[in-house]
């Protein structure tokens, strides 16, 4: 019998659901009287009697002059807005922003912020099989192709009413760069629609159905930003610890060096736990300049420092204090050793501690 009263409740919600469409969902049901309502005029106070306080606490602001008026009873809708998600490190919004807005900010100074931005989005619409219009770099613009959208009415698992629905968009992106390029908002607005219901043709949208589609592609853009970063810093990790090769050269000076094959951004890491492995401490760093303050031994003595070292990684150096000078060199990144006075060591000191240097930058998965 409890199951036969539960499938009697199902089938009562089905059946009431079941004509129910996916925007007759989204928009406002019930009594719509207020909408012949008349409005009520404030009581006249006569002068010679005191007037009463009136509490302003709820009183309904002036539409605006610019303000849909037409967007009562049932053309409300009572969706949820949609809101821009700024999920890309450095990212955010603007508060009261209307518009499809994201700002984004430099992180990696390894290229144009607005070179960054455009390949991610590039990439996201070729990845999504939608073609490009226009793309002109001068004006900050690009213009995608028609975004085709097949459904079948988008409808749930107690809808039982089929509508074949197709949907097409195109978007207009435009970036706004700030002069000193470190800053850069990406506006995404939609351009041309076109939808197809059964047998009628949608050409327009209102205000909030277009902020709608707008938001909705763009955090498709911010998603697939997200993730590209995201793979690229685990990229970029599984590079620094996996190591490099080294070997003796010259700098750009013409002074003892090692030269490591690998790029600057990720050499610069890697020889931060070479130094840490080999006993050194470093004390401060510049890494615009590639400069590194270090100390070898004081912080490495004793049991503890005994953990994460062995005879073949000692070097023979007093404990003091040192410069390393690392510089981009070509493909290469060139490393040279200082005294505290940023003389470079000479060829045999150098030589002598190559090993040592060599093993540690190009052991595979250091980590300490």
């Amino acid at each position: 019998m409890a199951q036969k009263a539960i499938l009697a409740v199902c089938l009562g919600v089905l059946s009431l659901t079941a004509c129910t469409s996916l925007e007759e969902r989204q928009r406002t049901n019930g009594s719509f009287d207020y909408v012949d309502s008349n409005l009520v005029e404030v009581y006249q106070v006569p002068n010679e009697l005191d007037k009463p306080v009136l509490n302003e606490e709820y009183a309904i602001p002036e539409i605006g002059a610019n303000a849909p008026r037409d967007l009562i009873g049932k053309k409300m809708t009572v969706v949820s807005p949609v809101l821009v998600l700024p999920l890309v490190t450095g990212s955010h919004v603007e508060e009261g922003m209307k518009e499809a807005t994201v700002w984004f900010d430099q992180i990696d100074d390894s290229q144009p912020l607005d070179l960054t931005i455009w390949n991610s989005l590039r990439d996201f619409l070729e990845t999504q099989g939608i073609g490009i219009v226009n793309f002109d770099p001068e004006r900050q613009v690009l213009v995608t192709d028609w975004m085709i959208i097949e459904d079948d009415g988008d409808n749930g698992w107690f809808n039982w009413t089929t509508t074949e629905r197709n949907i097409g968009r195109r978007f207009e992106f435009h970036l706004d760069v700030k002069p000193h390029g470190r800053s850069a908002a990406l506006k995404t607005e939609l351009k041309d629609y076109l939808e197809t219901r059964g047998e009628d043709v949608i050409a327009d949208l209102d205000i909030d159905s277009e902020r709608r589609n707008e938001v909705e592609i763009l955090n498709q853009v911010i998603s697939h930003y997200e993730k590209q970063v995201r793979l690229a810093d685990i990229k970029r990790i599984e590079q620094i610890r996996s190591g490099f090769a080294m070997e003796l050269g010259f700098n750009k000076d013409g002074d003892p060096a090692y030269l490591v094959d690998g790029e600057y951004d990720l050499v610069w890491p890697r020889l931060l736990l070479v130094l840490r492995k080999l006993g050194f401490n470093v004390k401060d760093l510049d890494k615009s300049n590639g400069l590194l303050f270090v100390n070898y031994g004081a912080e490495s003595s004793g049991w503890w420092g005994s953990l994460f070292s062995s005879d073949d990684d000692e070097l023979d150096l007093d404990e003091d204090d040192y410069r390393i000078q690392v510089l981009k060199s070509g493909l290469k990144t060139s490393i040279t050793l200082m005294d505290n006075e940023s003389n470079p060591f000479d060829a045999d000191k150098v030589n002598a501690l190559f090993p040592p240097f060599s093993k540690t930058m190009t052991t595979d998965n250091l980590d300490i």
